[in-house]
């Protein structure tokens, strides 16, 4: 395999598409020389197989506002390999969506879901339709809408769509309605659902749990862990909350959380009832987090700026992809940051990442920091599979020992002769070779 061939024959294919073809080069550049060493891989045209989504849908989603106006947005499903198990992965609602970005979120998904040791593919979705601002009228029309397309190719054991950026329990709750009607059945289809009709407990806190998990284990290699240390996160919303509340239960002090208006620093620490107001935020429909600082005495708001410039020992970025760049990785650096844990997808620039990796620091990509969330997905569709509920606490220990495998893995194949765990690499391989055989056992389909 030949990276930089193979990626100008991609850029070709697909021109523009940036986030999507980072994101391959990223892993492509992580496996060149396991695939080498394997020559039955490239014998069957396994990268240039994996690369390509077994398929895309895309359409038009007309609906109504409450003056009687007609929208029209675009929708899309991504299906990108089901070898291991049926496509999994969000629908994401935000004016930002396109094909670009859900390509390397299902692309990502792949080896993620990999990871996690539950049988599922990787797939992606959404629209760049905006759910904030709307009334709940406008967003059940347009989710019905949706759905009256996406149906034709998501079932329990076909495609199973999740949640993700605008789409919450409400999004999730109006689609999972709609299929309903039109399939005429009450399937484990959709994760993220309420507890009344199917959901599983922790899954709202689950990809910030998992998050931290997964720094608690890399910590853990060098003897630390979070009590006493000071904890920057970026975000605010569901998985900015989880890892706050799992950050200070372990002993951290979360400092700040951030949204497109700026960040909150917290001198004080962020926890108890202000980490109960995220969700007050989160469910006001706005993009900000300013009112913290009305809201809290002694916290402070900058406006504009990322919270990476703030002093901590652990950074939690959760925001959104690229969010990281190049000076705030030298930034985290100067001020003694020991530990950076993805709770996003692809936060970090690959100038950020060789920042991480050459000053040592442990780095949890988001392939594997942040398959909490799709892992207790998974748990969802287990406990619908069985017709029943796991308790909070059984559900948080499973999520626990899928954490701690994950790392096992990372470390497995990312461990250097100098001991330096790159976990961007030990993801990559571990979540590449298991889709990789099995796409050899199944043959050319």
């Amino acid at each position: 395999m030949n990276v930089d061939k193979l990626m100008l024959d991609l850029e070709k294919k697909h021109p523009g598409e940036v986030e999507y073809l980072q994101a391959v080069r990223e892993v492509l550049e992580s496996i060149e020389d396991v695939y080498n060493q394997n020559p039955q891989f490239d014998a069957a045209g396994i990268i240039e197989r994996i690369v390509e989504p077994d398929r895309i849908l895309s359409f038009k989603v007309p609906w109504t506002d409450d003056h009687g106006k007609v929208h029209v947005n675009l929708g899309y499903r991504i299906q990108f390999n089901n070898a291991i198990g049926p496509y999994k992965g969000g629908l994401r609602f935000h004016p930002s969506v396109n094909l670009s970005i859900l390509k390397f979120l299902g692309f990502e998904q792949i080896f993620k879901n990999s990871l996690t040791t539950l049988p599922m593919g990787g797939g992606k979705g959404g629209s760049d339709f905006d759910p904030k601002g709307k009334s709940n009228a406008e967003v059940m029309r347009f989710c019905q809408s949706f759905m009256l397309e996406l149906k034709a190719i998501i079932g329990p054991e076909t495609d199973v769509p999740a949640g993700d950026i605008g789409v919450g329990g409400r999004e999730i709750g109006f689609l999972y309605g709609m299929y309903k009607k039109l399939a005429k059945e009450h399937s484990g289809v959709l994760t993220g659902k309420g507890l009344n009709w199917g959901g599983s407990l922790v899954r709202p806190e689950a990809t910030g749990f998992g998050n931290v998990y997964f720094a608690q284990e890399m910590l853990a290699t060098k003897g630390e862990s979070f009590k006493g240390k000071i904890v920057a996160i970026s975000g605010f919303g569901n998985v900015a909350w989880g890892a706050a509340l799992k950050a200070t239960e372990l002993g951290g002090k979360v400092v700040t959380i951030s949204g497109p208006d700026g960040y909150i620093y917290d001198k004080a620490g962020i926890s108890g009832d202000k980490i109960k107001y995220m969700l007050e935020l989160r469910a006001s429909n706005n993009d900000i987090v300013k009112p913290y600082s009305h809201e809290f005495a002694g916290s402070e708001f900058h406006a504009g700026k990322k919270p990476w410039e703030v002093k901590c020992d652990i950074a939690l970025p959760c925001a959104t992809q690229n969010e990281l760049r190049k000076e705030d990785a030298l930034n985290l650096v100067k001020n003694g940051c020991i530990c950076v844990s993805e709770g996003a997808n692809m936060p970090c620039t690959p100038e950020a990442v060789e920042i991480f990796h050459e000053h040592k620091l442990l780095f949890g990509p988001g392939k594997a920091a942040n398959a909490g969330g799709v892992a207790t997905s998974g748990l969802e569709m287990s406990q619908n599979s069985m017709k029943l509920s796991w308790t909070a606490e059984e559900v948080d220990a499973k999520l626990h020992g899928i954490m701690r495998s994950i790392h096992g893995a990372c470390v497995k194949y990312g461990k250097e002769g100098n001991g330096y765990v790159d976990y961007v690499k030990g993801a990559n391989i571990a979540g590449f070779l298991k889709v990789a055989n099995a796409m050899l056992d199944q043959g050319l389909v």
